[in-house]
Protein backbone atom coordinates (compact mmCIF):
# COMPACT_ATOMS: atom_id res chain seq x y z
CA UNK A 1 0.00 0.00 0.00
CA UNK A 2 1.37 3.40 -0.95
CA UNK A 3 0.67 6.55 1.02
CA UNK A 4 1.66 8.50 4.11
CA UNK A 5 2.56 6.79 7.36
CA UNK A 6 0.01 6.23 10.11
CA UNK A 7 -0.56 9.59 11.82
CA UNK A 8 -1.31 7.87 15.12
CA UNK A 9 1.84 5.77 15.12
CA UNK A 10 3.94 8.69 13.90
CA UNK A 11 2.68 10.91 16.72
CA UNK A 12 3.27 8.22 19.33
CA UNK A 13 6.81 7.60 18.13
CA UNK A 14 7.58 11.31 17.93
CA UNK A 15 6.56 11.76 21.56
CA UNK A 16 8.33 8.57 22.68
CA UNK A 17 4.96 7.34 23.93
CA UNK A 18 5.18 3.81 22.51
CA UNK A 19 4.81 0.99 25.04
CA UNK A 20 5.92 -1.64 22.53
CA UNK A 21 2.69 -3.65 22.86
CA UNK A 22 2.58 -4.56 19.16
CA UNK A 23 -1.11 -3.82 18.59
CA UNK A 24 -0.46 -1.56 15.60
CA UNK A 25 1.59 -4.27 13.90
CA UNK A 26 -1.15 -6.85 14.37
CA UNK A 27 -3.81 -4.57 12.89
CA UNK A 28 -1.68 -3.23 10.02
CA UNK A 29 -2.05 -6.07 7.53
CA UNK A 30 1.73 -6.41 7.29
CA UNK A 31 2.45 -2.70 6.86
CA UNK A 32 4.06 -2.47 10.30
CA UNK A 33 6.53 -4.83 11.95
CA UNK A 34 7.85 -4.83 15.48
CA UNK A 35 11.59 -4.52 15.85
CA UNK A 36 14.14 -3.73 18.56
CA UNK A 37 15.66 -0.26 18.69
CA UNK A 38 18.46 1.09 20.88
CA UNK A 39 18.85 0.80 23.81
CA UNK A 40 16.61 -2.25 23.54
CA UNK A 41 12.92 -1.36 23.30
CA UNK A 42 10.22 -2.91 21.09
CA UNK A 43 9.05 -0.43 18.48
CA UNK A 44 7.08 -0.48 15.20
CA UNK A 45 9.17 -0.19 12.07
CA UNK A 46 8.00 1.01 8.66
CA UNK A 47 5.02 2.71 10.40
CA UNK A 48 2.59 3.24 7.61
CA UNK A 49 0.29 3.48 5.82
CA UNK A 50 -2.80 1.82 7.26
CA UNK A 51 -6.24 1.27 5.83
CA UNK A 52 -8.84 3.72 7.16
CA UNK A 53 -10.38 0.96 9.28
CA UNK A 54 -7.03 -0.07 10.75
CA UNK A 55 -6.10 3.55 11.44
CA UNK A 56 -9.33 4.05 13.36
CA UNK A 57 -8.69 0.95 15.47
CA UNK A 58 -5.09 1.93 16.20
CA UNK A 59 -6.12 5.49 17.08
CA UNK A 60 -8.78 4.10 19.42
CA UNK A 61 -6.71 1.43 21.15
CA UNK A 62 -2.99 2.33 21.07
CA UNK A 63 -1.92 2.92 24.71
CA UNK A 64 0.50 5.58 23.54
CA UNK A 65 -2.50 7.47 22.18
CA UNK A 66 -5.30 6.71 24.68
CA UNK A 67 -5.56 4.92 28.00
CA UNK A 68 -8.73 3.08 28.98
CA UNK A 69 -10.52 4.98 31.79
CA UNK A 70 -11.20 3.56 35.23
CA UNK A 71 -14.73 4.89 35.65
CA UNK A 72 -17.65 2.49 35.58
CA UNK A 73 -15.52 -0.59 36.21
CA UNK A 74 -16.36 -1.26 39.89
CA UNK A 75 -18.35 0.15 42.83
CA UNK A 76 -15.15 1.28 44.57
CA UNK A 77 -12.44 3.54 43.18
CA UNK A 78 -9.11 4.47 44.80
CA UNK A 79 -7.00 7.25 43.24
CA UNK A 80 -3.85 5.12 43.43
CA UNK A 81 -5.13 1.57 43.27
CA UNK A 82 -7.99 1.95 40.83
CA UNK A 83 -11.38 0.20 40.62
CA UNK A 84 -11.88 -2.65 43.06
CA UNK A 85 -14.48 -5.09 44.26
CA UNK A 86 -12.33 -7.30 46.47
CA UNK A 87 -8.79 -6.78 47.81
CA UNK A 88 -6.80 -9.57 49.40
CA UNK A 89 -3.39 -11.00 50.01
CA UNK A 90 -2.73 -14.61 49.21
CA UNK A 91 -0.72 -17.25 47.45
CA UNK A 92 -0.96 -20.39 45.40
CA UNK A 93 -1.72 -23.46 47.51
CA UNK A 94 0.77 -25.35 45.35
CA UNK A 95 3.93 -24.70 47.35
CA UNK A 96 6.20 -25.52 44.41
CA UNK A 97 4.43 -22.92 42.28
CA UNK A 98 4.44 -20.42 45.13
CA UNK A 99 8.21 -20.82 45.36
CA UNK A 100 8.83 -20.72 41.62
CA UNK A 101 6.73 -17.63 40.90
CA UNK A 102 7.87 -14.07 41.52
CA UNK A 103 5.64 -13.45 44.53
CA UNK A 104 2.90 -15.78 45.72
CA UNK A 105 2.03 -17.30 42.35
CA UNK A 106 -1.44 -15.72 42.24
CA UNK A 107 -1.46 -14.77 38.55
CA UNK A 108 -0.36 -18.24 37.52
CA UNK A 109 -2.83 -19.92 39.89
CA UNK A 110 -5.68 -17.83 38.46
CA UNK A 111 -4.65 -18.71 34.90
CA UNK A 112 -4.39 -22.41 35.77
CA UNK A 113 -7.86 -22.38 37.31
CA UNK A 114 -9.22 -20.81 34.14
CA UNK A 115 -7.81 -23.76 32.17
CA UNK A 116 -8.92 -26.40 34.66
CA UNK A 117 -12.45 -25.05 34.93
CA UNK A 118 -12.91 -24.88 31.16
CA UNK A 119 -13.36 -21.12 31.18
CA UNK A 120 -10.59 -20.92 28.56
CA UNK A 121 -8.81 -23.33 26.26
CA UNK A 122 -5.50 -21.48 26.26
CA UNK A 123 -3.55 -18.71 27.96
CA UNK A 124 -1.75 -15.97 26.04
CA UNK A 125 1.27 -14.73 27.98
CA UNK A 126 4.95 -13.84 27.82
CA UNK A 127 7.76 -16.32 28.41
CA UNK A 128 11.53 -16.36 28.17
CA UNK A 129 12.97 -16.57 24.66
CA UNK A 130 14.91 -19.88 24.57
CA UNK A 131 17.31 -18.44 21.97
CA UNK A 132 17.96 -15.19 23.89
CA UNK A 133 17.08 -15.97 27.50
CA UNK A 134 17.02 -12.39 28.82
CA UNK A 135 14.42 -11.48 26.19
CA UNK A 136 10.78 -12.43 25.74
CA UNK A 137 8.44 -14.18 23.36
CA UNK A 138 4.66 -14.46 23.35
CA UNK A 139 3.17 -17.93 23.73
CA UNK A 140 -0.28 -19.52 23.67
CA UNK A 141 -0.18 -22.18 26.38
CA UNK A 142 -2.74 -24.98 26.28
CA UNK A 143 -1.40 -27.09 29.16
CA UNK A 144 -0.75 -26.44 32.83
CA UNK A 145 2.91 -27.31 32.38
CA UNK A 146 3.30 -24.65 29.70
CA UNK A 147 1.66 -21.99 31.87
CA UNK A 148 3.85 -22.88 34.85
CA UNK A 149 6.97 -22.81 32.67
CA UNK A 150 6.22 -19.17 31.91
CA UNK A 151 5.64 -18.14 35.53
CA UNK A 152 7.69 -15.27 36.90
CA UNK A 153 8.43 -11.64 36.13
CA UNK A 154 10.11 -10.78 32.83
CA UNK A 155 11.71 -7.35 33.14
CA UNK A 156 12.34 -6.77 29.44
CA UNK A 157 10.51 -5.51 26.37
CA UNK A 158 7.62 -7.62 25.11
CA UNK A 159 4.90 -7.25 22.48
CA UNK A 160 2.04 -9.50 23.62
CA UNK A 161 -0.43 -7.95 21.16
CA UNK A 162 1.74 -8.27 18.04
CA UNK A 163 -0.27 -11.32 16.89
CA UNK A 164 -3.57 -10.58 18.62
CA UNK A 165 -5.54 -10.24 15.38
CA UNK A 166 -4.64 -13.80 14.39
CA UNK A 167 -5.19 -15.13 17.90
CA UNK A 168 -8.68 -13.65 17.97
CA UNK A 169 -9.37 -15.09 14.53
CA UNK A 170 -8.42 -18.55 15.78
CA UNK A 171 -11.60 -18.58 17.85
CA UNK A 172 -12.00 -20.39 21.13
CA UNK A 173 -11.62 -18.64 24.46
CA UNK A 174 -8.37 -17.51 26.01
CA UNK A 175 -7.10 -15.76 29.12
CA UNK A 176 -4.76 -12.87 28.47
CA UNK A 177 -1.91 -11.95 30.83
CA UNK A 178 -0.20 -8.67 30.10
CA UNK A 179 1.15 -5.41 31.42
CA UNK A 180 -1.41 -2.76 32.36
CA UNK A 181 -0.84 -0.95 29.04
CA UNK A 182 -1.38 -4.19 27.12
CA UNK A 183 -4.68 -4.80 28.90
CA UNK A 184 -5.73 -1.19 28.29
CA UNK A 185 -5.06 -1.66 24.58
CA UNK A 186 -7.03 -4.90 24.47
CA UNK A 187 -9.96 -3.34 26.34
CA UNK A 188 -10.03 -0.42 23.93
CA UNK A 189 -9.76 -2.75 20.96
CA UNK A 190 -12.87 -4.43 22.35
CA UNK A 191 -14.76 -1.17 21.87
CA UNK A 192 -14.43 -1.56 18.09
CA UNK A 193 -13.85 -5.31 17.68
CA UNK A 194 -16.55 -7.61 19.13
CA UNK A 195 -14.19 -10.59 18.94
CA UNK A 196 -12.50 -9.41 22.14
CA UNK A 197 -15.63 -9.85 24.23
CA UNK A 198 -16.44 -13.13 22.50
CA UNK A 199 -13.02 -14.76 22.89
CA UNK A 200 -11.32 -13.17 25.94
CA UNK A 201 -13.33 -13.96 29.09
CA UNK A 202 -10.44 -13.18 31.45
CA UNK A 203 -7.76 -10.46 31.46
CA UNK A 204 -5.08 -10.64 34.13
CA UNK A 205 -2.47 -8.02 34.86
CA UNK A 206 -0.03 -6.88 37.55
CA UNK A 207 1.41 -3.75 39.08
CA UNK A 208 4.15 -2.62 36.69
CA UNK A 209 7.18 -0.51 37.60
CA UNK A 210 8.02 0.04 33.93
CA UNK A 211 9.68 -1.73 31.01
CA UNK A 212 13.48 -1.75 31.06
CA UNK A 213 15.48 -1.89 27.83
CA UNK A 214 17.52 -4.94 26.92
CA UNK A 215 20.51 -2.93 28.05
CA UNK A 216 19.20 -3.38 31.57
CA UNK A 217 19.59 -7.14 31.44
CA UNK A 218 22.98 -6.73 29.76
CA UNK A 219 24.05 -4.53 32.67
CA UNK A 220 22.98 -7.21 35.12
CA UNK A 221 24.91 -9.87 33.22
CA UNK A 222 28.00 -7.67 33.03
CA UNK A 223 27.88 -7.04 36.78
CA UNK A 224 27.63 -10.82 37.29
CA UNK A 225 30.64 -11.34 35.05
CA UNK A 226 28.61 -13.30 32.47
CA UNK A 227 28.96 -13.06 28.70
CA UNK A 228 25.50 -12.95 27.06
CA UNK A 229 26.44 -15.64 24.52
CA UNK A 230 27.20 -18.07 27.36
CA UNK A 231 23.78 -17.71 29.01
CA UNK A 232 21.35 -20.57 28.32
CA UNK A 233 18.66 -19.61 30.86
CA UNK A 234 17.83 -16.45 32.76
CA UNK A 235 15.32 -15.70 35.51
CA UNK A 236 14.73 -12.13 36.62
CA UNK A 237 13.16 -13.32 39.89
CA UNK A 238 11.47 -16.30 41.47
CA UNK A 239 12.59 -19.50 43.15
CA UNK A 240 11.88 -17.65 46.38
CA UNK A 241 10.41 -14.24 47.21
CA UNK A 242 11.54 -11.91 45.88
CA UNK A 243 14.11 -14.36 44.51
CA UNK A 244 17.38 -13.68 42.73
CA UNK A 245 18.21 -12.74 39.19
CA UNK A 246 19.81 -15.98 38.03
CA UNK A 247 21.87 -16.70 34.92
CA UNK A 248 22.62 -20.31 34.00
CA UNK A 249 25.68 -20.73 31.78
CA UNK A 250 26.54 -23.34 29.18
CA UNK A 251 28.96 -25.08 31.53
CA UNK A 252 26.24 -25.44 34.18
CA UNK A 253 27.47 -22.71 36.49
CA UNK A 254 25.02 -20.17 37.85
CA UNK A 255 25.47 -16.51 38.73
CA UNK A 256 23.03 -14.63 40.95
CA UNK A 257 22.17 -11.09 42.01
CA UNK A 258 19.67 -9.94 44.60
CA UNK A 259 16.41 -8.33 43.51
CA UNK A 260 17.39 -5.11 45.29
CA UNK A 261 20.61 -4.94 43.26
CA UNK A 262 19.27 -6.17 39.91
CA UNK A 263 16.15 -3.99 39.84
CA UNK A 264 17.34 -1.13 42.00
CA UNK A 265 20.86 -0.91 40.62
CA UNK A 266 20.39 -1.73 36.95
CA UNK A 267 16.97 -2.50 35.47
CA UNK A 268 15.12 0.48 36.94
CA UNK A 269 17.69 2.81 35.35
CA UNK A 270 16.65 1.62 31.89
CA UNK A 271 12.86 2.11 32.04
CA UNK A 272 11.34 3.68 28.91
CA UNK A 273 9.86 7.18 29.03
CA UNK A 274 6.22 6.22 28.45
CA UNK A 275 6.26 4.21 31.67
CA UNK A 276 7.31 7.27 33.66
CA UNK A 277 4.10 9.07 32.72
CA UNK A 278 1.80 6.04 32.96
CA UNK A 279 -1.53 6.90 34.62
CA UNK A 280 -2.43 3.24 35.15
CA UNK A 281 0.52 1.12 36.21
CA UNK A 282 -1.68 -1.03 38.46
CA UNK A 283 -3.74 -2.94 35.90
CA UNK A 284 -6.82 -0.88 36.65
CA UNK A 285 -8.88 -2.24 33.74
CA UNK A 286 -7.93 -5.91 34.12
CA UNK A 287 -10.41 -8.34 35.59
CA UNK A 288 -7.85 -9.10 38.30
CA UNK A 289 -4.50 -7.43 38.99
CA UNK A 290 -1.80 -8.82 41.25
CA UNK A 291 1.40 -7.50 42.79
CA UNK A 292 3.97 -8.12 45.49
CA UNK A 293 2.36 -7.77 48.92
CA UNK A 294 5.60 -6.59 50.45
CA UNK A 295 6.03 -6.62 54.21
CA UNK A 296 7.43 -3.42 55.71
CA UNK A 297 10.80 -3.12 57.43
CA UNK A 298 11.41 -1.15 60.65
CA UNK A 299 11.47 2.11 58.67
CA UNK A 300 8.16 1.27 57.01
CA UNK A 301 9.72 0.60 53.60
CA UNK A 302 9.13 -2.72 51.79
CA UNK A 303 11.55 -5.42 52.89
CA UNK A 304 13.21 -7.54 50.21
CA UNK A 305 14.40 -10.21 52.62
CA UNK A 306 13.78 -13.72 51.28
CA UNK A 307 10.59 -15.31 52.62
CA UNK A 308 7.51 -17.27 51.55
CA UNK A 309 5.80 -15.51 48.64
CA UNK A 310 2.74 -13.35 49.17
CA UNK A 311 0.67 -11.76 46.43
CA UNK A 312 -1.57 -8.73 46.50
CA UNK A 313 -4.78 -9.58 44.63
CA UNK A 314 -7.26 -6.95 43.43
CA UNK A 315 -10.46 -8.18 41.77
CA UNK A 316 -11.76 -5.28 39.70
CA UNK A 317 -14.68 -6.50 37.61
CA UNK A 318 -17.66 -8.71 38.43
CA UNK A 319 -16.12 -11.34 36.17
CA UNK A 320 -12.80 -11.06 38.00
CA UNK A 321 -14.39 -11.27 41.43
CA UNK A 322 -16.32 -14.38 40.42
CA UNK A 323 -13.17 -16.01 39.05
CA UNK A 324 -11.20 -15.22 42.20
CA UNK A 325 -13.95 -16.70 44.38
CA UNK A 326 -14.07 -19.80 42.19
CA UNK A 327 -10.29 -20.27 42.39
CA UNK A 328 -10.39 -19.95 46.18
CA UNK A 329 -13.33 -22.37 46.44
CA UNK A 330 -11.46 -24.86 44.25
CA UNK A 331 -8.46 -24.72 46.57
CA UNK A 332 -6.13 -23.10 44.05
CA UNK A 333 -5.54 -19.99 46.16
CA UNK A 334 -5.41 -19.17 49.87
CA UNK A 335 -6.41 -15.56 50.56
CA UNK A 336 -6.99 -13.10 53.40
CA UNK A 337 -8.94 -9.82 53.08
CA UNK A 338 -6.96 -6.58 53.01
CA UNK A 339 -8.18 -3.00 53.55
CA UNK A 340 -7.41 -1.12 50.35
CA UNK A 341 -5.49 1.68 52.10
CA UNK A 342 -2.94 -0.83 53.37
CA UNK A 343 -1.64 -1.17 49.82
CA UNK A 344 0.07 2.21 50.33
CA UNK A 345 2.64 0.60 52.62
CA UNK A 346 3.16 -2.39 50.33
CA UNK A 347 3.59 -0.37 47.13
CA UNK A 348 4.91 3.11 48.08
CA UNK A 349 6.73 3.60 44.77
CA UNK A 350 3.51 3.05 42.84
CA UNK A 351 1.69 5.51 45.10
CA UNK A 352 4.38 8.14 44.58
CA UNK A 353 4.38 7.72 40.82
CA UNK A 354 0.61 8.03 40.56
CA UNK A 355 0.41 11.25 42.55
CA UNK A 356 3.14 12.77 40.34
CA UNK A 357 1.71 11.82 36.95
CA UNK A 358 -0.07 15.15 36.64
CA UNK A 359 3.18 17.05 37.26
CA UNK A 360 5.09 14.91 34.76
CA UNK A 361 2.48 15.19 32.02
CA UNK A 362 2.26 18.93 32.65
CA UNK A 363 5.98 19.07 31.90
CA UNK A 364 5.43 17.15 28.67
CA UNK A 365 2.67 19.51 27.57
CA UNK A 366 4.66 22.59 28.58
CA UNK A 367 7.29 21.49 26.09
CA UNK A 368 4.59 21.13 23.42
CA UNK A 369 5.13 17.40 23.19
CA UNK A 370 2.40 14.80 22.53
CA UNK A 371 0.81 13.14 25.54
CA UNK A 372 -1.62 10.20 25.73
CA UNK A 373 -5.27 10.91 26.40
CA UNK A 374 -5.80 9.86 30.01
CA UNK A 375 -9.28 10.89 31.10
CA UNK A 376 -11.11 9.45 34.13
CA UNK A 377 -8.04 7.82 35.66
CA UNK A 378 -8.03 9.74 38.97
CA UNK A 379 -4.87 11.60 37.95
CA UNK A 380 -5.97 14.93 39.42
CA UNK A 381 -7.30 13.33 42.60
CA UNK A 382 -4.01 11.49 43.14
CA UNK A 383 -2.08 14.72 42.48
CA UNK A 384 -3.90 16.42 45.35
CA UNK A 385 -2.11 14.01 47.69
CA UNK A 386 1.33 15.14 46.51
CA UNK A 387 3.54 17.62 48.33
CA UNK A 388 4.30 20.87 46.55
CA UNK A 389 8.04 20.26 46.59
CA UNK A 390 7.85 16.84 44.92
CA UNK A 391 5.35 18.14 42.38
CA UNK A 392 7.65 21.00 41.35
CA UNK A 393 10.68 18.70 41.28
CA UNK A 394 9.04 16.22 38.91
CA UNK A 395 7.61 18.94 36.66
CA UNK A 396 11.03 20.57 36.27
CA UNK A 397 12.73 17.20 35.97
CA UNK A 398 10.48 16.22 33.09
CA UNK A 399 11.10 19.54 31.32
CA UNK A 400 14.83 19.11 31.82
CA UNK A 401 14.82 15.57 30.44
CA UNK A 402 13.00 16.71 27.30
CA UNK A 403 15.33 19.67 26.78
CA UNK A 404 18.34 17.40 27.16
CA UNK A 405 16.90 14.71 24.91
CA UNK A 406 17.11 12.12 27.70
CA UNK A 407 13.68 10.55 27.28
Amino acid sequence: MNGPESPTVARVLRGQLCTGCGLCASLSGGEIEMTTVAPGYARPSRPGPLSPAAERMVAEACPGSRVEPWTGKAPNLHPYWGPWRRVATGHSTDEALRHRASSGGAVTALALHALRSGLVDRVVHVAADPQRPTRNIVVCSTSEAEVIAGAGSRYAASSPLAEINGILSDGGRFAFIGKPCDVSALRRLGRVDPRVEAHVPLMLSFFCAGVPSHNGADRVLAAMGCAPQEVVAFRYRGEGWPGFATATLRDGRQAQMSYADSWGGHLSKEVQFRCKICPDAVGGVADIACADAWYGDEAGYPSFEEQAGRSLIVARTARGEAHLEAAVSAGALAVEPLPVDEIDAMQPSQARRKRLIQARTAGVKAMLQPCPEMADLSVAEAARRAQGRETLKDFLGTVRRILQGRR
